[in-house]
């Protein structure tokens, strides 16, 4: 698996080799590619690993769940077994610290790049993605990764000792839509 970084959000993924470039505004037609690495070809889908013991991770799962998708997302519970069966390399703890997607051709996508790639298989968000791989988009993206974890950490308990997965905390007004 190789560690993987958006760098365009817009359109197909072109089939031809291409390097992906952090530097570079992504150009319409380009989805997310490793950093450096040869353009792997397009994403056909995408494992979403989250923490089923944590209220607002469970809530983001069952938010992905009602987007239209353009690219599948299978979420799987993170350090679970299917996710040990399915990545036996990664490091499952850290998957249950920080969010991570891995692409069908094997790349990983972790903290704030893994929201971006999700939002990126969304009909309804994939341009917003793709400006949140540009240098103006960038912070506005890793803010809002750094307040979730912080929320996280401070204003949730975590779910019920003992239970598999844990329900989504009510979302009444606020709930995304």
């Amino acid at each position: 698996m190789t560690e993987a970084a958006p760098t365009g959000a817009a359109g197909q993924v072109p089939e031809v080799a291409r390097t992906a470039s952090p530097d570079r505004a992504p150009a319409p037609g380009e989805a997310p590619a490793p950093a450096g690495a040869p353009w792997p070809g397009p994403v056909r889908r995408l494992t979403v690993l989250y923490d089923a013991q944590c209220p607002l991770c469970v809530h983001l799962r069952g938010w992905l769940q009602r987007q239209r998708q353009l690219v599948p997302l299978d979420l799987v519970p993170a350090g679970s077994a299917e996710a040990r069966r399915r990545f036996p390399e990664l490091d499952h703890a850290a998957t249950l610290r920080d969010i991570t997607v891995v692409g069908d051709l094997g790349q990983v996508y972790r903290e704030t790049a893994a929201w971006i790639v999700c939002l990126w298989a969304l009909a309804k968000y994939r341009a917003r993605a793709h400006w949140l791989t540009t240098p103006a988009g960038r912070p506005f993206a890793r803010g809002t990764v750094l307040a979730a974890a912080r929320y996280r950490s401070m204003a949730l308990p975590p779910c019920a000792p003992g239970a598999r997965e844990c329900a989504a905390p009510p979302g009444g007004a606020w709930a995304p839509r």
